[in-house]
């Protein structure tokens, strides 16, 4: 039976581009998900992924979400949560903050919860002895953040979740996260942010996503390790 593919949420730019483009070249079959088209869609196509559209800022669109993927394949050998929407507080607006909070809520903790929920026979279906969910959470969801709670927040409730589902899937699914800190650099970024962040880490670099996929590329292999959260912040926790 041919191996199972990946399913890489937000898998169309920055980090979960970089790891679906990983894992396709060492051979997984790899499904992504994308919120629009775009030039970055077409590029992952063309290298051979399956692009489904998906919209996870609402229960619907997680629940439609869920059904095209059924359609699409009978099973699965990893999931990984990398769909995200990073936002800042907005204390001046109620309305808009609370539109922020729900967004986020959905994104980054009902749409991990249902598709863990109601793709595990999926998971269970293929060759493989053992398989995997791995959710890529935050720094800050062990440390809190002055402008970004909301954000921090829900990407602990994400963390949470890795652990919940650890100890409900087991001993037949590993479910793990990711937690990783200054990892990429935004468009905009000056020398000067850019220092600010490697004085952050003990290590004082900012390595780019291959930490990441190292970290993710060890779980898929790591046949003795669920419910933990591997730190991949330079060593930020303890300076």
């Amino acid at each position: 039976m041919p191996q199972s593919p990946v399913l890489i949420t937000g898998g169309a730019q920055r980090l979960g581009r970089y790891l679906a483009e990983r894992l396709l070249d060492e051979g997984y079959p790899v499904i992504i998900t994308y919120l629009r088209e775009r030039d970055a869609v077409a590029a992952m196509r063309a290298r051979g992924a399956t692009a489904i559209q998906a919209d996870f800022s609402s229960s619907a669109g997680i629940i439609g979400f869920i059904g095209h993927l059924k359609e699409s394949t009978p099973r699965l050998r990893a999931i990984i949560h990398n769909a995200s929407v990073w936002l800042p507080d907005n204390a001046e607006d109620i309305e808009q903050e609370a539109d922020t909070y729900e967004r986020m809520f959905h994104v980054h903790m009902q749409a991990p919860m249902l598709i863990n929920t109601h793709c595990r026979e999926l998971l269970l279906a293929g060759p493989e002895p053992l398989t995997d969910i791995i959710h890529i959470t935050d720094f800050s969801a062990a440390h809190g953040s002055r402008r970004h709670s909301a954000y921090a927040s829900s990407k602990a409730g994400l963390e949470n979740l890795a652990r919940s589902f650890a100890a409900r899937y087991a001993p037949d699914i590993k479910v793990n996260a990711v937690a990783p800190a200054a990892i990429m650099l935004n468009r905009g970024d000056d020398a000067r942010y850019i220092e600010k962040l490697k004085r952050k880490s003990v290590l004082d670099v900012l390595p780019g996503p291959s930490a990441v996929w190292e970290s993710v590329r060890y779980l898929l292999d790591a046949r003795f390790v669920t419910g933990t959260v591997l730190s991949v912040d330079g060593g930020r926790g303890v300076k």
